[in-house]
């Protein structure tokens, strides 16, 4: 590939331009808050001051944004995307938003001749930094084989799901299952402690067991110890649960387990824990134990 452009260096986004540029790629940057760009220009990236500039200079630009505000923004506003793409350009967005978020991006995309691939990755800042994402594209088929060489270096595995709006649906389903089982794992925790058994002895037993998963490994003794260093901001698990609780409205799918999920998240974020890694749920039922 050309030189890409690269918009958004969170958690998700600087891990993934700098595991692109230790592989060879050229990138230029962008960031609402410029200095945190400055660690990829040690990588040797280049850096311009708005959305629009990057796009005139690249041929492919990825958008990996907080929110589907977020990445609305960053296309439609003032000195934008949209301001600087054409006929040939291609806008790869792999933020976590709705397919509606998706398909209002694509069209104006469209609407100036250039070609637009969804692609959310299903993983956190370890597997972003190790190039183990899962990337769920959908779109532009053309695009999506020309991103191949990058999402090769970024991600474990790709799929190309067809028609816009699937690759956001099926990241709100990845997440949403995701979110209900680090509750109902954060309450078997507490079960095993207020049980008197031991909580790593626990860990053990799940490991071997047929619901044995690397969540469970990674972030259970973590949890035991209460640290809850970010790796996906409980913020952003949340407003993958509401927007997937959306999902299933519009489908008419009772959703009871990620309801409750749901409001776990909400009650830990009233409890000032939504920067914190999204295992940090696990205060709110520690505290239920706690006042017990």
């Amino acid at each position: 590939m050309a030189e890409i452009g690269f918009l958004g260096m969170g958690i998700m986004g600087k891990a993934m331009a700098v595991n692109l540029l230790r592989h060879g790629f050229k990138l230029t940057v962008w960031n609402r808050t410029l200095s945190r760009c400055d660690e990829l220009v040690k990588h040797g990236a280049s850096v311009k001051e708005t959305p629009a500039a990057v796009i005139k200079k690249c041929k492919y630009t990825i958008g990996m944004l907080s929110d589907p505000a977020a990445a609305l923004s960053v296309v439609f506003d003032k000195d934008g995307v949209l301001e600087q793409m054409c006929s040939g350009k291609g806008y790869i967005d792999m933020s976590t938003v709705d397919a509606d978020t998706s398909s209002k991006i694509c069209e104006a995309i469209t609407s100036k001749d250039g070609y637009f691939l969804e692609a959310p990755v299903s993983g956190s800042k370890k597997p972003a930094e190790d190039g183990q994402l899962v990337i769920l594209a959908a779109g532009e088929k053309a695009l999506y084989e020309e991103a191949l060489p990058a999402f090769d270096v970024m991600g474990k595995k790709s799929f190309f799901l067809g028609q816009i709006g699937n690759g956001a649906k099926m990241k709100l389903v990845v997440n949403m299952i995701m979110g209900s089982m680090m509750n109902a794992f954060s309450e078997g925790l507490i079960l095993a402690d207020k049980s008197g058994l031991d909580p790593h002895t626990l860990l053990d037993v799940l490991d071997l067991g047929g619901i044995a998963n690397p969540m469970f490994r990674m972030k259970g003794p973590t949890m035991i110890q209460e640290n809850y260093s970010t790796a996906f901001p409980l913020k952003h698990q949340q407003k993958d649960m509401r927007l997937a609780l959306a999902l299933g409205d519009e489908n008419a799918v009772s959703m009871p387990v990620a309801a409750a999920a749901n409001e776990a998240f909400k009650k830990a974020r009233s409890m000032g824990l939504g920067d914190l890694d999204f295992s940090a749920v696990y205060e709110t039922v520690k505290i239920a134990k706690d006042s017990s």
